[in-house]
């Protein structure tokens, strides 16, 4: 816990770099600039950060063209805080306005692109939002009739998915910073409390610990194993029998780690036991396969082998063995049948096979790692292979 923690923020550098990425994909894409809307990509591209978005009574807007430097179009409140970034063009309205708010500004700021393609693109496709009404949407569409609003999720994620040197510090530091909690959580793991409590416990010891905000953390359980690991904490006591599944969402300035530990109280049963162990495995052929040139779906078959060997009723109602990871909880690619995305170095996944090995009883594991030149390092502390057992 004594680390030294990297610097929060990115040189203007790193804004360059990714503008510049894009601005290249663009030129391939045949796009004359790309909006964004949604608090990841808008930060990604600028670094304004604001804990403002949880409001949404006013969109924000960042253009990146396709030749020059971005251009923000906010709502008045927000002009002062962009110019604390690198970006230098910002142009406001006085919002929120609902009968116009910020349609025709960016209208005029689209419009007065230089124009070779006639092509604008929009976070439309896999894993993306546009954040901004729909009717504003579609009235921006009809103003400006002569340009083509195109999907640009391709071109966006293309660029997220692999992260620099600068971001796999962040997330690095948040794994730690999580593997501390864990490790600290463990030792106030009580006989007789309820999911509701563990999941307080849980984040006022993240805080401790030092991350900075604990934006998802899912305490489930059941007797002997538990029917799902989204919806949670609630009222429910951990006694005797009963497996108690925590995972989490820890974010370092912007940047998450995500993944899991299981509890089990008083005693563990063997079908449980052998479940537990069956997932440790699959979740470590996970990890000894994870390297570059290798497919998302390559992964998926790495662990899925395991767990078929393992002859219980291999998979789980989650749909993959894990996922992309970065400025969100969730990022492309998905380790699963069907994802032929290449691994590349720099490339943030997590590891997160489980299996239902009887009706309404799964157990689940989760790692992050960062694909390498050569293979991947591991970012989290390993779990035991052994569950912890929790004592009355």
């Amino acid at each position: 816990m004594n680390r030294v923690s990297p610097p929060r923020g990115f040189p203007v550098s790193e804004f360059e770099t990714r503008v510049k990425n894009a601005q290249v994909q663009m030129q391939s894409s045949d796009m004359d600039g790309i909006v964004l809307t949604t608090p990841q990509n808008f930060r990604y591209f600028s670094g304004f950060n604001s804990q403002f978005w949880e409001s949404p009574t006013r969109p924000f807007f960042l253009v990146v063209p396709r030749e020059g430097l971005p251009i923000a179009v906010v709502p008045s409140i927000g002009g002062p805080a962009l110019e604390t970034t690198w970006v230098t063009d910002i142009r406001t309205w006085p919002a929120p306005r609902p009968e116009d708010d910020g349609v025709s500004l960016l209208d005029s700021v689209l419009s007065e692109l230089p124009r070779r393609f006639g092509r604008i693109g929009w976070e439309m496709g896999r894993e993306s939002i546009i954040r901004m009404p729909i009717i504003d949407f579609d009235r921006l569409r009809k103003n400006i009739s002569n340009i083509e609003f195109v999907d640009a999720s391709p071109l966006i994620w293309s660029l997220r998915m692999v992260k620099s040197v600068l971001e796999i510090d962040k997330v690095r530091e948040a794994c730690l910073i999580g593997s501390d909690t864990f490790d600290l959580f463990l030792e106030r793991v009580t006989y007789g409390a309820t999911e509701v409590q563990m999941a307080h416990e849980f984040r006022k010891t993240a805080f401790e610990c030092g991350i900075d905000n604990a934006p998802f953390v899912s305490v489930c359980s059941g007797l002997g194993g538990y029917t799902q690991i989204i919806a949670g904490p609630h009222e429910i006591a951990q006694t005797d029998g009963q497996i108690m599944f925590v995972d989490t969402g820890l974010l370092f300035d912007a940047y998450f780690c995500d993944f899991d530990r299981n509890f089990a109280f008083g005693h563990i049963n063997d079908a449980a036991k052998r479940a537990n162990e069956a997932v440790w495995q699959a979740t470590q052929a996970g990890i000894d396969a994870a390297r570059p040139g290798i497919t998302a779906e390559d992964l998926w078959a790495a662990q899925n082998k395991v767990l078929d060997a393992a002859g219980a009723k291999s998979g789980n109602n989650v749909g993959r063995f894990g996922h992309g990871l970065g400025m969100h909880l969730t990022e492309p690619p998905s380790n699963m049948p069907g994802d032929k995305t290449v691994l590349k170095p720099g490339m943030v996944m997590t590891i997160e096979p489980g299996l239902e090995f009887a009706p309404g009883k799964n157990i689940v594991h989760e790692e992050n790692l960062v694909i390498t030149e050569d293979g991947c390092e591991l970012l989290t502390r390993r779990a035991p292979i052994e569950m912890p057992i929790i004592q009355a």
